[in-house]
C-alpha cells in the first residue's frame, strides 16, 4: 500500500512511520514526523495498522541472523503483509547499530577530550634536598602513570620511543601515547590495528620543530615527552598493534598491544 499509484519514491517521512511506531527516533526525528502526520493521512492510517507490533518487531530486529519468527507471527489475529513486516523488521535493526556506533562514538570522544583536556594537576615529587617541589601534570600523563598496562617499542631507523598505556573500559580500550624523541615539524596521529585488520586513528597532533621527549635539547620544553590519549571500541584482547605515523604515511614508531 502507498500513497500514490504513480511508481514514484516515497518521501523520506513516508518511510519513517515504521521507526517512529516503534519509538526508537530521537526527540528531533519524532517532532518532524510528527509535523509530517497532521497532515497525511496515509500515515495515519499506517501508524493505526502498526499499533502492538512494537513487541513482535523488537524481538524479530533482536534475533542475529534470524529471517522471522513464526511462534510470535501466528500470534496475531491481524499481520502485516510479508514485504511491509520484513522491511520494518530492516527497519528497526538499522536504527538500533545506528544509536549503538553513535553512542559508542561520543562515549570514545569524551574519553578523548577529558584524557586531552589542557588542564593540568600539580603532584608532589620529592626534591634533593628532602622537601618537596610542585610539577605540573596534564590529565593524560597522570592517567598515563596510573594505567595498569603498558607496552613499549624504539625504532630502529626513527629513532623515535613510544610507550602505550592502555585500560579497559565497558565501551572498548582507552589509551595514552608517551611518544619521546621526535622532532617536527609533523603532524601525526596514533593508529591502533586490531587483530581482524581493521585500523581506527585514536587521536592525531601536531609536532612543533624544537619537538617533544628529546634528551639532547636546548630547552626543558623540549625535553619533555607528549602525553596524548585516545580510545577505540575495541577491548585490549583484540588489538594486535599500534602505530604511530605521519599524515603522509611515514610510520615512526610501532608498538606491539
Amino acid at each position: 500500500m502507498s500513497p500514490s499509484s504513480e511508481g514514484s519514491s516515497l518521501p523520506n517521512e513516508h518511510e519513517t512511520v515504521g521507526a517512529y511506531a516503534l519509538g526508537i527516533l530521537d526527540d528531533a526525528e519524532a517532532t518532524a514526523f510528527e509535523a509530517h502526520l497532521a497532515g497525511c493521512e496515509w500515515c495515519a492510517q499506517q501508524l493505526d495498522e502498526l499499533a502492538g507490533m512494537e513487541p513482535m518487531l523488537a524481538a524479530l530486529a533482536d534475533l542475529p541472523g534470524s529471517g522471522s519468527t513464526p511462534s510470535i507471527g501466528e500470534s496475531l489475529s491481524a499481520r502485516p503483509s510479508p514485504r511491509l513486516a520484513e522491511k520494518l523488521v530492516v527497519e528497526v535493526g538499522d536504527q538500533r547499530a545506528r544509536k549503538r556506533r553513535r553512542s559508542m562514538y561520543m562515549i570514545a570522544a569524551a574519553a578523548v577530550l577529558i584524557v586531552g583536556s589542557p588542564l593540568a594537576v600539580l603532584a608532589a615529587t620529592g626534591g634533593s634536598d628532602g622537601g618537596t617541589s610542585q610539577q605540573a601534570l596534564t590529565p593524560a600523563q597522570t592517567t598515563f602513570q596510573a594505567m595498569p598496562e603498558k607496552k613499549s617499542a624504539t625504532d630502529p631507523t626513527s629513532h623515535v620511543s613510544a610507550t602505550v598505556g592502555m585500560e579497559q573500559k565497558d565501551w572498548g580500550t582507552q589509551a595514552v601515547l608517551e611518544l619521546k624523541n621526535v622532532k617536527g615539524p609533523l603532524k601525526c596521529s596514533l593508529i591502533l590495528v586490531a587483530k581482524n585488520g581493521e585500523r581506527v586513528t585514536m587521536s592525531s597532533w601536531s609536532v612543533p620543530n624544537w619537538g617533544y621527549g628529546v634528551p639532547n635539547a636546548q630547552t626543558e620544553e623540549a625535553k619533555k615527552p607528549l602525553y596524548i590519549g585516545g580510545a577505540a571500541a575495541f577491548k585490549p584482547n583484540e588489538i594486535d598493534h599500534f602505530e604511530v605515523s605521519t599524515f603522509d604515511g611515514k610510520k615512526l614508531v610501532q608498538v606491539q598491544a
